[in-house]
């Protein structure tokens, strides 16, 4: 639990990221479980070859890489532990196995040395990775050709000896990969899950599934979605005297409460605009009822911003604008992806929007004639829109 709690602050530097931070506590944990390896095969080695080079190097590997988690520590610089450990692994265990001789009588203890070019792989690049790689596979392919050469001089290994030492080499050693692979699997699974929920907070799921499995512009049409743009009455006015995180908290309050009617409803946030808030019914995928969902929304929206208020007590107030019609939505772009509506239905409901009235919900004469029949209606007659000329409004009431 105590190395558990330090590798958090190993190393630590107010100014690193949190990938360096997690960087800097991996190799920690690392490290200390390779030195209390190496203690461990230092006292193996002791009691099956007596004192001498073969029990003192392990040793000498926790020391030096000890010292270097030591040094990181201090500087802050956790690369001195990695390089340290990197190269401590790959050559001190094949001192050991030359010195040992046999590839057969040590167990093969070489094969504690692949996990130097994991680590680099894990927090260096790939080409240093492929650098220690080929370094290992030279010193394999040393011990291996020349060992009559190195068993001629090697130690009397017994074979219940010898058993025991590919047990624990191939054993232990294939079980720290395990665990060290996992670890950053694990991770990596995890970075995964916050970058698509982060993903899914910004794109519908049929687009975010779209853009991770092809590059490009993506555009569809659709016949006919229900497009509903809400303005929150004089909140430019109400901000101009606020600070600004008592302007965003109050309009996060709002726009928070929309997405919640926004998800009940089963529709589609699109974006926020200043204190504007879009919202579409019948894509990504085209449904039916899209036009009765959207104008429950609207009427939803008007009691949910009477329970919010400002300091003095006075609640807030919408205008909201509704058409339905054709549109072409998608994602255009190689950054900050959004996405998004073009066409003139667009246009139309965000100018039924700012035509409207405070506290009404508007709707043209293409909402009025789908819903007639379901929702009460108050004809507010022609009305001047830009770009379209007259058009016929009528309210939503209930």
């Amino acid at each position: 639990m105590i190395s558990f709690r330090f590798g958090n602050t190993f190393a630590f530097d107010p100014n690193d990221s949190d990938d360096i931070r997690a960087q800097k506590a991996s190799i920690f944990l690392v490290a200390l479980a390779c030195c209390v390896a190496g203690l461990f095969w230092s006292a193996m080695y002791l009691a099956v070859f007596g004192a001498g080079l073969i029990a003192a190097m392990p040793l000498l590997f926790s020391i030096l890489v000890g010292s270097a988690l030591i040094v990181s520590h201090i500087s802050r610089d956790h690369r001195i532990a990695i390089h340290t450990q990197i190269a401590c692994i790959v050559y001190i265990t094949t001192v050991i196995q030359l010195r040992i001789g046999s590839v057969l009588d040590s167990g093969f203890v070489m094969a504690w040395a692949f996990i130097g070019p994991l680590i680099a792989l894990m927090f260096l690049s790939v080409r240093a990775a492929i650098t220690w790689q080929a370094l290992f596979l030279v010193n394999v392919v040393v011990v291996v050709v020349f060992d009559d050469v190195f068993a001629a001089d090697g130690q009397v290994v017994t074979s219940v000896e010898r058993n025991f030492f590919f047990l624990m080499n191939l054993g232990v050693a294939s079980l720290v990969v395990f665990a060290f692979a996992g670890h950053f699997v694990r991770n990596a699974l995890n970075e995964k899950q916050k970058a698509d929920r982060l993903l899914l907070s910004i794109l519908p799921e049929k687009i975010a599934r779209t853009l991770k499995s092809r590059d490009g512009v993506i555009a569809e049409n659709f016949d006919g979605v229900s497009v509903l743009f809400a303005d929150i009455v004089n909140y430019t006015q109400y901000s101009s005297d606020k600070q600004p995180a008592e302007v965003v908290s109050k309009l996060n309050e709002v726009f928070h409460a929309f997405d919640e009617l926004t998800d009940r409803h089963g529709l589609e946030k699109i974006k926020t605009i200043g204190d504007a808030y879009m919202v579409v019914g019948g894509l990504p995928e085209p449904c039916e009822g899209h036009d009765r969902a959207i104008a429950k929304m609207a009427l939803d929206m008007l009691d949910a911003v009477k329970m919010i208020q400002t300091e003095d007590g006075k609640p807030f107030s919408l205008r909201i604008g509704i058409h339905t019609g054709a549109v072409v939505a998608g994602v255009i772009g190689s950054k900050k992806f959004a996405y998004d509506l073009w066409g003139d239905t667009v246009n139309v409901a965000s100018r039924l929007e700012a035509n409207g009235v405070p506290g009404r919900v508007q709707v043209s004469e293409e909402v009025f004639q789908r819903l007639k029949d379901q929702f009460g209606f108050e004809r507010r007659g022609p009305i001047e829109v830009k770009g379209k000329g007259t058009i016929e409004a009528h309210f939503l009431v209930s």
